[in-house]
């Protein structure tokens, strides 16, 4: 004789009930779910990147953002019709021109220029800073984020005797940690950002 079975029979379907799927009798709980930690995931997260790489692809992405800062540059003076408003002083600017001695006269467009130029001039050396800042993992622009940029361009060596000499050396000695020495004089540039020119369309 058989014993009697005391489990109740599943209840019948019942159509449009929401069913789970797959049912857990039909499927037996993965390995890692049962206890054993050291089974292999389905699917692993991908390992994360050497430091190489992802200094190269920080790299990138800093080239990439000047060059459409530049391409936003470009469009802007192409679009400017008003030149009445600035964000830098005339008068300032005119003064500073007047300082040389041999400049008698200045037509009127001459500091409109000058104003311009000196504010994406601004713009850019900021650029570069912070994206030394963002390497160092602070959010705050610091003096030596701007000696950094300045001993890494080789187009703005024309300032390195403003910059004070050991923020400078620092700077250089934190490029260099970071895999991005200064080039020699005379040698082809080795910076991750270097200057970039927008040819007109």
């Amino acid at each position: 004789m058989e014993p009697k079975s005391t489990t109740p029979p599943p209840p019948a379907p019942v159509l449009g009930a929401p069913v789970g799927y797959p049912p857990a009798a039909v499927y037996p709980p993965s390995a890692a779910a049962a206890g054993y930690p050291h089974a292999p995931a389905l699917y692993a997260p991908p390992p994360p990147p050497p430091p190489a790489a992802a200094s190269q692809q920080a790299a990138a992405a800093q080239q990439q953002q000047l060059q459409m800062f530049w391409a936003e540059q470009y469009r802007e003076i192409e679009a400017t019709t008003d030149f009445k408003n600035h964000n830098l002083p005339l008068a300032r600017i005119k003064k500073i021109m007047k300082a040389d001695e041999d400049v008698r006269m200045i037509a009127a467009e001459a500091p409109v220029v000058f104003a311009r130029a000196c504010e994406m001039f601004i713009l850019e050396l900021t650029h570069r800073g912070w994206a030394h800042a963002e390497e160092n993992k602070r959010r705050t622009l610091q003096k030596s984020d701007i000696a950094a940029a300045i001993a890494r361009t080789e187009v703005f060596d024309f300032l390195v005797d403003i910059v004070p000499r050991d923020e400078a050396k620092d700077a250089e000695a934190a490029a260099v940690a970071a895999g991005m020495p200064h080039p020699a004089a005379g040698m082809p540039t080795a910076d991750s950002m270097a200057y970039y020119y927008v040819p007109p369309q």
